[in-house]
């Protein structure tokens, strides 16, 4: 602990964001640049190096927070980034992503703001880019052994990198025309500029990694035919099957998908289109589900001109505060949250028929009703109670010309044909069924990330394809030195 009074005198101090009306004329990330280095060596003084520190726990990477808190505080940005790098592939896509479970963890959440563990984390790794602390890191001598990963999502690459550091051959499959799965396609640019992700994939070029973009296991090359050529297979596809909205007018124009319609915004900033043609300027919007998918549609709406957005949540209005009953320390709560895109939504005034800044609560969508062409005009809602049974008299519609539903996913895509043709078994969830070890019912087949597991946060992707890469090093070698910091039934810390 580098100042022991440290959490005593110091408040909690966030990276500030640029102010609204800038930052929605551009895609840029969010935060001031370079407003972080000044206040984080202070922060980090507020971590309490805890006899027991419970972030470990929350966080499934088990990241060593103390230690690079304490490292941080002493400005040694060398050895926080070692520590940081030993638990954590890619801290510069969680310290942007991730909710921060290790932040709920935190002792000093008890009775106080929580450390800025993801400041720290965030501000560590971009260091170490600056300095020349992430250099490549190729294997001293190959092994022989090949392997396939499908799929170039955050588990996929950090089994792949993992398994190349462990020397072997190792080629990941993508089926879109870049890699770097919702990565790429899913997250809007101001959450994470494109470039660290660049960054990144050339880093695991360098080390020996292989890619092939615009390839669908399945479809463009046999299942089967892919594992014959390899000596083991990580399925890393994630869960990319949506949920759907059954309900009377889901067929009428404009009603889209959420990662349909962010896909499209993403390659807007790729350069590969002038223009979205699910494009939301000049029109009403509003979308059906309130987690982060919804709040990634929502910045994105507002940078493209909507004329108004509204964002549907079935759930009741959080509290401020932490229910001690329902959710107690250091489990991750549910409270009230405003993130970036619901701060800008609120003070452009996007949605003055929101109740609580953009979110209409307790929210259920009843039908879409359009015009004589088809196209939607108009939502039609009730609100619900805890339940969610209708409450009478509640009902309101409210104009609509693009409807985005960011339900979440309910399992892998079977489209491709990659599941029946290797012969996977599912289980009761409609997920890749695996044992212990990760490994399928397909000797040398392993299933990784939100495809076995459901879906989850990056913190848990990553640590999936760690872990993975551990059990396919162990198969292929017969021991592993690789660390595997979680088994497949491992689950968030609950009450």
């Amino acid at each position: 602990m580098a100042d022991p009074k440290g959490f005593l005198k110091t408040p909690r101090e966030e990276w500030p964001r640029r102010p609204v009306e800038e930052r929605v004329r551009d895609w840029d990330e969010v935060y001031v640049p370079g407003a972080l280095l000044p206040i984080i060596s202070k922060q980090a003084d507020r971590c309490m190096d805890c006899g027991i520190p419970f972030c470990h726990d929350a966080c499934p990477l088990g990241n060593l927070i103390p230690e690079w808190n304490d490292l941080v505080s002493r400005e040694d940005w060398r050895a926080a980034s070692d520590r940081l790098h030993a638990t954590n592939n890619f801290p510069e896509f969680t310290g942007r992503l991730c909710p921060a479970p290790c932040e709920a963890g935190c002792v000093l959440a008890i009775n106080q703001p929580a450390v800025t563990i993801k400041n720290v984390e965030v501000a560590i790794a971009d260091r170490a880019w600056e300095e020349g602390f992430a250099p490549p890191r190729p294997p001293d001598r190959l092994t022989g052994r090949t392997v396939a990963v499908i799929g170039s999502g955050p588990t996929g690459l950090a089994a792949a990198q993992q398994l190349t550091r462990a020397g072997h051959t190792v080629v990941v499959f993508e089926r879109a025309d870049r890699i770097g799965g919702l990565l790429r396609y899913g997250i809007p640019a101001f959450k994470m500029e494109k470039r660290h992700l660049d960054r990144r994939l050339e880093q695991m070029r360098a080390e020996g990694t292989k890619f092939r973009t615009s390839t669908a296991v399945g479809r463009d090359i046999g299942a089967a035919e892919l594992r014959a050529r390899y000596d083991a297979v990580v399925i890393a596809t994630g869960a990319t099957a949506w949920r759907e909205l059954d309900v009377p007018g889901r067929e009428l124009r404009g009603v889209h998908q959420a990662m349909e319609y962010l896909a499209l915004a993403d390659r807007v900033c790729e350069g590969d289109l002038e223009v979205s043609p699910l494009s939301a300027a000049g029109k009403h919007v509003v979308i059906v589900g309130g987690g982060d998918t919804g709040a990634d549609c929502l910045g994105t709406a507002v940078r493209e001109g909507a004329a108004s957005v509204t964002q549907l949540d079935i759930y009741p209005l959080p509290g401020a505060e932490r229910d001690e009953d329902a959710e107690p320390w250091p489990t991750y709560p549910k409270i009230y949250r405003l993130s970036a895109a619901h701060e800008e939504a609120r003070d452009l005034g996007t949605a003055p028929a929101a109740d609580a800044d953009v979110r209409l609560f307790a929210a259920s969508t009843l039908r879409f009703t359009g015009d004589r062409d088809g196209q939607v005009r108009s939502l039609h809602l009730v609100e619900v109670d805890a339940q969610r049974r209708q409450v009478p008299g509640t009902g309101r519609t409210l104009p609509a010309d693009l409807v985005l539903l960011a339900l979440g996913f309910s399992g892998p895509d079977r489209a491709d044909g990659l599941i029946g043709q290797l012969g996977l078994a599912l289980d009761r969830r409609g997920l890749i069924a695996r044992d212990t070890d990760f490994a399928t019912g397909v000797p040398g087949v392993y299933a990784a990330g939100d495809a076995a597991r459901g879906q989850s946060l990056i913190v848990w992707a990553i640590a999936e394809g760690r872990a993975v890469a551990a059990a396919v090093d162990r198969h292929l070698t017969g021991a592993t030195r690789l660390p595997a910091p979680i088994g497949p039934y491992d689950r968030p810390m609950t009450a």
